[in-house]
């Protein structure tokens, strides 16, 4: 479990295809590994991954085929940066939201503006997860804990978007954004199960 707020940005220093349609990653991350041990839960980019080998500050993920096919983190390579946080401990302030480190789907930036101090990005939305996006609330965009502030719902299409202070564009990835590139995202885990909740209750009496 993990809150969205990133505690440090990693460089990618190794990445590797594997002979079963995955991968093997290496990430230079000195304060995630400070205390982590083998088998430790670490979201990258929003992507929940299993420490499998650690030292020199830094540490190896394997990563499955399935998740490279859901996810953004095919499209990473050597030198790229990433968003790190560690596993939420018990008892610890929960200054974002709860972030599962599991990829609903891919989304492509399509605007970025700037207004004043602060930077307006717009996200395409996948259809399928459109109902589980509200102004105001909150989503995970490459492992960040944000608040929506407009979603838009066209005819062919669905979008939302995120303000971010200067803090955020600079201590994650969000800021070196641009047109077309594509993130993870993860919607709100509460939404993901009212959703369900509401498609498989009966239809009341009278009711279509």
């Amino acid at each position: 479990m993990f809150t969205g707020i990133i505690e440090e940005l990693g460089r990618i220093s190794g990445w590797e295809r594997t002979a079963d349609g995955g991968a093997r990653l290496t990430i230079d991350a000195p304060l995630v590994t400070e205390d982590a041990r083998h088998g430790d839960s670490i979201a990258v980019s929003g992507v929940c991954l299993t420490v499998v080998d650690l030292g020199d500050g830094r540490f190896t993920a394997d990563v499955m085929g399935q998740t490279l096919a859901v996810s953004a983190i095919a499209d990473l390579a050597e030198g790229d940066s990433v968003n790190l946080e560690r596993a939420a401990k018990v008892g610890d302030r929960l200054g974002g939201h709860i972030v599962q480190g599991h990829v609903d789907g891919v989304s492509e930036v399509l605007q970025v503006r700037d207004e004043g101090s602060w930077r307006v990005l717009r996200f395409s939305l996948p259809a399928d997860l459109a109902a589980l996006v509200v102004d105001k609330g909150s989503i995970a965009v490459a492992g960040t804990s944000l608040t929506v502030s407009a979603v838009g719902d066209e005819p062919a299409s669905h979008w939302f978007e995120v303000s971010l202070i200067p803090e955020t564009l600079t201590a994650t990835t969000l800021g070196r954004l641009v047109v077309g590139d594509r993130v993870n995202l993860e919607t709100d885990v509460l939404a993901r199960h009212v959703a369900r909740m509401l498609a498989l209750a009966p239809a009341k009496e009278g009711v279509a």
